[in-house]
């Protein structure tokens, strides 16, 4: 998807928080930017990820760095189906305190005793290894507001270690993505935005499908200013909404999560909290267009 927008330069920023209800929350950061015809190269794009999670009361971090880039292949003159190749490459490191941990043996038969040792052998506390992430997408520009897309990725090629004891066998298994979304009119101010993404890694899946509703406010002159209202379900975990707005170059969304799931007792339903934020450089102005009126006689 690097290179994917109609603009020159996009920038990203997202934000979640989840858990709070279970446990120390869950929290994700990721910033992104990434530019069209780069090296002077019409087809070319390049760009760069950041990530970083915390998790539990170990604060469990992966912190990632990945530079991306990707090849389109056009069909026909028109240019109106596209073919992207990309590659992804970067490093991660994973680091965990094992301090805030209470183990069997500081339990003195009576209390907890945090002076007592916790008879653990950890080998290390943090993990550095190398991301290959692959992927190809599809796109279908049929108007200016009947778009369809979809692709496949594949990460963590390398199989990576994973183990904080240097036990070998313990590795980061391939994820496998697939996905499709459509924008498409359906009046003159609505637009259906309907899509789906499906994973998996190892013995674990995940699929999240729905759809959501853009009413579109201005469309004139490199003006776009729209809103739009979504709903979509995570199988067998959890109901979320997002609301959001397009204004000119800036988007902006917000998603909830309501959890389903059989940890529903514990999380009172509650899932998690996302906010999004896009901002699109676009150097080539406008092109302004031209009515003329006919007489009513010719």
């Amino acid at each position: 998807m690097t290179g994917q927008f109609n603009g020159d330069y996009r920038f990203n920023g997202n934000h979640r928080s989840q858990w709070r209800s279970v446990t120390t929350p869950f929290s994700t950061f990721s910033i992104s930017a990434d530019a069209r015809n780069i090296l002077r190269k019409e087809n070319f794009s390049g760009g760069i990820q950041i990530n970083q999670d915390a998790a539990g009361d170990g604060r469990l971090k992966t912190f990632q760095l990945n530079l991306s880039g990707a090849y389109l292949i056009k069909f026909g003159t028109d240019s109106m189906q596209n073919l992207s190749l990309g590659i992804q490459s970067g490093i991660t490191n994973k680091s965990i305190s094992f301090d805030p941990f209470k183990f069997d043996a500081q339990y003195n038969g009576y209390q907890y005793d945090a002076s007592l040792s916790n008879q653990e052998n950890f080998a290390r506390t943090s993990r550095l290894y190398t991301n290959l992430n692959a992927g190809a997408g599809y796109f279908n520009k049929i108007d200016n507001r009947k778009i369809v897309s979809g692709g496949i990725g594949f990460f963590n090629l390398l199989k990576p270690k994973q183990s904080f004891y240097n036990d070998d066998a313990i590795r980061l298994d391939i994820r496998s993505v697939l996905h499709a979304n459509a924008k498409w009119k359906v009046a003159e101010k609505w637009d259906a935005l309907p899509s789906f993404i499906f994973s998996t890694q190892g013995k674990y899946k995940e699929f999240n499908f729905g759809g959501a509703a853009r009413y579109i406010l201005v469309d004139f002159m490199g003006m776009y200013r729209a809103v739009w209202l979504g709903a979509y379900y995570r199988n067998k975990d959890a109901v979320f909404f997002n609301i959001g707005v397009n204004y000119d170059a800036w988007k902006i969304g917000l998603n909830y999560d309501i959890n389903t799931s059989s940890l529903k007792p514990a999380s009172s339903g509650r899932g998690g909290f996302e906010i999004a934020i896009q901002y699109i450089i676009n150097l080539t102005p406008p092109k302004r267009i031209m009515h003329r009126v006919c007489p009513d006689y010719l």
